[in-house]
């Protein structure tokens, strides 16, 4: 089998026979873990990506139809997972909320005024960890980070409409969670 063309492989796998799949993943492994390891410069971060690429290729290569080569199709692959774990770390990077909410406590400052300080920072916090993932990105990306609604879009890969209207519909209904939250006190 180690001499069927790459194709050749893929149809056979089409076919049923799930050992051309695993001659599949011996032949590009190497090259695919090189690939991440370029994007992630980190040798588990880029194992990580080598399981979910074949783990995608595995459950799409059913569906190959050989308009380009497979090696090519692997290495889009391959190159979208790791930009998608790029994006997610910046985010991830971006979405600290201990650092958000930094509190200079003022001297001047009477107990009372810093206890109410510390519960409306509770109290905005709860509210963002309650946002859909999308909202809470544009939220905090915008509101905390001050970026931007082009740099966000770059950041997200979205339009700027899209996260305008994200922004929004976050900061009302963070609005509402603090609004709430004082009724019921």
């Amino acid at each position: 089998m180690t001499d069927s063309n790459d194709l050749e492989l893929v149809e056979l796998f089409q076919k049923g026979n799930e050992t051309s799949f695993n001659e599949l993943v011996r032949r590009y492994q190497e090259k695919v873990y090189w690939i991440a390891r370029r994007f992630v410069n980190d040798h588990d971060h880029a194992d990580d990506i080598v399981q979910e690429v074949f783990v995608k290729v595995y459950s799409a290569l059913k569906l190959f139809r050989g308009e380009s080569g497979f090696y090519t199709w692997l290495y889009r692959v391959t190159v979208n997972i790791a930009l998608n774990v790029l994006r997610k770390q910046r985010i991830r990077d971006f979405i600290r909320i201990d650092e958000f909410f930094e509190t200079a406590d003022d001297v001047n400052d009477q107990p009372d005024a810093i206890f109410e300080k510390d519960e409306q920072q509770k109290l905005i916090e709860e509210a963002i960890s309650k946002l859909p993932e999308k909202q809470k990105a544009v939220f905090i990306l915008r509101y905390h980070e001050e970026l931007s609604y082009e740099e966000i879009a770059l950041i997200l890969k979205t339009s700027v409409g899209g996260l305008k209207a994200n922004y929004f519909h976050a900061a009302k209904k963070i609005g509402e969670y603090v609004s709430r939250a004082h009724r019921t006190y």
